[in-house]
């Protein structure tokens, strides 16, 4: 069989670079070993510019069960320590609490409609490539069999096959010492306060919702709206532990009193059913030395690994796949500009780095000791400060990425995530989101006149234009890559010639020649 794409894994990352592709005129091949979508949760929400980057591929509203636009998340925490948001002119942090299995369901249910053809069952087991094509072995339930494509895609997770056949090491660091258990529970009602979510228990008081630090370790609890309670434990000891022993809830309850100091009855969920009963031995905090070898390229956790605290992996995970979508699609389709592959490792692989640095540093802000606690009531200090609370939420929210895109003269914009616009095209008002649900580049020509738009006839065949007016920027021009990222832009209310010529180097920089 010959296939353009071969993608392992058929998670939300794996699904997401799916839909990506096919928007874009490429069918991929989705392996997936598992036959049926795992019934646990590994994630129960979305975190920052994600939240956004869904709603411009018309995924908010379905995972989110309404019709309203995304909106930003009033506070949230760093380390365990409070960041009030609300100080904010342009609060950068949306939250979409939504387990993984509805993520998943919706995107599977999204790549069937676009025809993505996804075999589960079935196990990516050898690779090889050279100048032209990428072979893939595969275990299925007929037998092995074989299929060559032009790219191969690891989207298979922190142990990943794709990565280990590829040769691409995954270097970091690993603090064995340090234990997370993570369970599903029902918590009486009556320690459970419906305004805030918090927990008031006996003989400790109040513990307000997410991370807890004591100096015996973490406690996290939230009532989630889809499901069972879930609560969290960090500690940082593994002695006498036996890896191999399945986590109960004897020992859930047990963490929980050594790092509270009392008893939270716990019991099972109503229901029956599998419910999530997870613990790890050591954290691992891993980047892949590169995100491309040849016609081989990693996504998500094959490509990186980190602490949970703040929700980074899949946050990170999604972001790579409308990275790499379109970009693998030009290749394919024969009109990338030469290189535009090599800027996918380029632009994400700092990304990630900057993550890994997050991670670590709140994952050190948790740790028990008397010289963390000083540490933390000094951060606690630099939290109430406006521009240190903008800071941490432009960078656990993704808000302050911006890629080099090589521009003449460059406009602030230029590099930088799209911002949300309303526009009037001459009909009803439309938002910028209804616009990108197509995954395609996008031009908006803001101009009096709509003059610009004639600059990308000989592109048209790749590009979209839009004419309209907005209130909502200054702006009179405006190139969108398919992720959403500004290629191009101008304030000039009547471009003149430079403004076209810009505009046509922009375009042939990264949509190729026309």
């Amino acid at each position: 069989m010959v296939a353009d794409v071969v993608i392992a894994g058929a998670g939300p990352n794996g699904l997401m670079l799916a839909c990506e592709l096919r928007l874009a005129g490429v069918r991929p091949v989705v392996l997936e070993r598992l036959p049926e979508p795992r019934p646990q949760n590994r994630a129960n929400g979305l975190v920052g510019q994600v939240v956004r980057m869904l709603d411009r591929r018309g995924l908010y509203q379905p995972l989110a069960g309404k019709s309203d636009p995304p909106q930003p998340l009033p506070a949230f925490f760093f380390g365990a320590m409070p960041l009030d948001l609300q100080v904010l002119d342009d609060n950068p942090f949306y939250l979409l609490p939504v387990p993984q299995t509805r993520i998943e369901q919706v995107l599977a249910e999204r790549a069937a409609e676009l025809g993505v053809e996804v075999r589960r069952g079935h196990e990516l087991t050898g690779l090889s490539q050279n100048a032209d094509t990428a072979t893939v072995e595969v275990a299925g339930p007929d037998g092995s069999y074989e299929i060559s494509s032009r790219y191969v895609v690891g989207a298979d997770g922190a142990s990943s096959t794709t990565r280990k056949l590829a040769g691409i090491d995954f270097p970091g660091a690993t603090s064995d010492h340090i234990v997370t258990r993570i369970a599903e529970v029902a918590v009486p009602d009556g320690y459970v306060d419906p305004a805030t979510g918090g927990l008031t228990v006996p003989g400790y008081g109040y513990i307000p919702p997410m991370y807890h630090r004591t100096e015996q370790g973490v406690f996290a609890y939230a009532r989630l709206a889809s499901g069972p309670d879930l609560v969290f434990t960090v500690e940082w000891t593994a002695g006498g532990l036996d890896p191999d022993a399945p986590l109960t809830l004897e020992e859930v309850h047990d963490s929980i009193d050594r790092v509270m100091g009392v008893d939270l009855p716990l019991r099972s969920p109503d229901g029956g059913g599998q419910y999530r009963l997870d613990r790890s031995i050591g954290v691992n905090t891993r980047l892949a030395d590169r995100y491309r070898d040849g016609r081989v390229l990693l996504v998500g956790d094959a490509a990186h690994v980190h602490f949970v605290i703040g929700g980074p992996g899949l946050n990170l995970g999604l972001q790579d796949a409308v990275n790499l979508g379109w970009k693998l699609a030009a290749t394919i389709h024969g009109w990338a500009p030469s290189g535009l592959l090599d800027t996918y490792d380029a632009e994400r692989r700092p990304v990630g780095e900057r993550v890994s640095t997050l991670s670590q540093a709140q994952l050190a802000l948790l740790a028990p000791g008397s010289e963390v606690t000083a540490l933390r009531e000094l951060f606690t200090e630099l939290l109430r400060e406006r521009q240190t609370v903008a800071q941490i939420a432009s960078m656990m929210s993704g808000a302050d990425i911006r890629y080099e895109m090589g521009a003449r003269d460059p406009h602030h914009l230029i590099g930088q995530w799209a911002p949300d616009l309303m526009l009037d095209t001459g009909s009803e008002p439309v938002r910028l989101a209804d616009l990108t649900t197509t995954a395609r580049p996008l031009l908006l020509d803001l101009t009096d006149d709509g003059s610009l738009s004639t600059a990308v006839d000989g592109w048209r065949d790749r590009i979209d234009t839009v004419i309209g007016h907005t209130k909502d920027t200054s702006t009179t021009g405006l190139l969108l890559r398919p992720d959403c990222y500004v290629a191009w832009a101008t304030d000039t209310p009547h471009p003149d010639q430079h403004d076209r010529e810009a505009l046509r180097a922009a375009l042939t920089a990264w949509f190729g020649p026309c």
